[in-house]
């Protein structure tokens, strides 16, 4: 392979994709019930949503600075090319701290080879990034020709999600515990996106069935020959609703491929038990 390939967990990407494909997981912090958890590799997500569901309130931490340095002290010291896709910079300081751990090992290493790219993306959106990247690069593609890529997925991601309970949200500050408790009693369910890496709420909806055809419009609107790309759809241990959500996207829009992962534990500390997001493009790259 041309380049190694390097992600944090804010991919929501299986423990088995970085097994299989040789991917390098810089795990967040999960810190629940006294005790702190890499995400995806000591912590799986299906705890921390059944913790969230007994009232449970889990904090999440970014990638140490440690765990940065030796990476990327082991990329230099191997002499390999190194491309690190990274979680939304205006969601986790995690890319600024790689970009510190980048600088102070080029001090000892001047001819590290290292570019580190900020997908302004989260889950399965930021996920889809670095599958695009790993396909390329198995193909032989050259380094350029990656980064390249990947620097356009991250351009052209859409990001489309709802979460079940506002109380999750509130919990985190994203909303007031006021909003969370009327619009759980309205049963309304936001719409949010993400916008230049920032979480942007786009419309309050009432009730589930509302919400999916508001979503499936959306995606008539923004996206880009949704049968010619991968959906990716993850969610809060719902798998259930992503499946509905596939065979909505089959029949309306024919898509031919549809990758489903649960939320990983960090991200969905934040976000809840019964989230779905949806991640596709709005432009395709030039074949």
């Amino acid at each position: 392979m041309s380049i190694k390939i390097l992600t944090d967990s804010g991919s929501d990407l299986p423990l088995k994709f970085f097994e299989e494909n040789n991917v390098t997981l810089l795990s967040l912090g999960v810190h629940l019930d006294g005790k702190d958890y890499e995400d995806i590799a000591t912590i799986q997500p299906v705890e921390v949503f059944q913790a969230m569901r007994d009232g449970k309130a889990p904090k999440t931490s970014q990638v140490s600075p440690h765990r940065f340095k030796e990476v990327f002290t082991e990329l230099a010291k191997e002499k390999q090319a190194g491309l690190y896709i990274a979680f939304s910079s205006e969601l986790s300081g995690t890319y600024q701290t790689a970009r510190m751990m980048r600088e102070e090992v080029l001090e000892e290493y001047p001819d590290l080879d290292l570019t580190i790219i900020d997908t302004k993306c989260a889950s399965l959106g930021q996920g889809l990034v670095v599958k695009a990247a790993v396909e390329l690069a198995a193909n032989g593609a050259s380094k350029e020709e990656v980064i390249e890529l990947a620097t356009f997925y991250s351009n052209h991601m859409v990001h489309l999600f709802t979460v079940d309970d506002l109380e999750y949200l509130a919990r985190g500050g994203r909303i007031s515990k006021a909003s969370a408790f009327v619009g759980g009693l309205l049963n309304i369910k936001p719409l949010l996106n993400v916008e230049d890496g920032k979480l942007v709420p786009l419309e309050k909806i009432r009730g589930k069935k509302k919400v999916s055809k508001r979503i499936l419009e959306l995606m008539e609107e923004r996206g880009k020959d949704l049968s010619q790309q991968t959906i990716g759809i993850s969610h809060g241990d719902v798998e259930s609703e992503a499946l509905e959500y596939k065979q909505l996207f089959e029949e309306k829009f024919g898509c031919k491929s549809v990758y489903i992962n649960m939320i990983g534990a960090a991200i969905g500390s934040h976000a809840g038990p019964g989230t779905i997001a949806i991640f596709f493009l709005n432009e395709l790259p030039k074949s």
